[in-house]
């Protein structure tokens, strides 16, 4: 059984990787917000960089809860509700992945 900090320590880790390869994908520099005049490859990377970092926080919002409940200093209903956000969170950014990944597998089968 994984040792739950170092389980979200990983997951961390790859939720900032794949954070990171979507900011290259678009052309995106980590770190930087919209400003006027930017294309619409710009705006869809900040989005899907803002998407990630949503999830990211989810998550280590359920990781702070369940320490405090390993501490007893919380409830358990808070561990449960966090845990059911990042879930439900991570589970909408993967089905809009899912998506993204079949419009442009639908943009690679078009004739020219």
């Amino acid at each position: 059984m994984p040792i739950p900090s170092v389980a979200a320590a990983n997951a961390y880790s790859a939720l900032s990787r794949i954070r990171d390869d979507a900011a290259a994908i678009t052309g995106n520099k980590p770190g930087l917000g919209l400003g006027g005049g930017q294309d619409a490859s710009a705006s869809f990377g900040t989005m899907l960089k803002e998407a990630m970092n949503t999830v990211t926080q989810a998550a280590q919002k359920g990781d702070v809860q369940a320490q405090a409940v390993a501490e007893g200093k919380a409830n358990m209903v808070d561990v449960v509700t966090a845990v059911a956000e990042t879930e439900t969170t991570f589970q909408t950014m993967v089905s809009i992945r899912d998506k993204v990944i079949a419009a442009y597998e639908d943009v690679l089968k078009m004739q020219i």
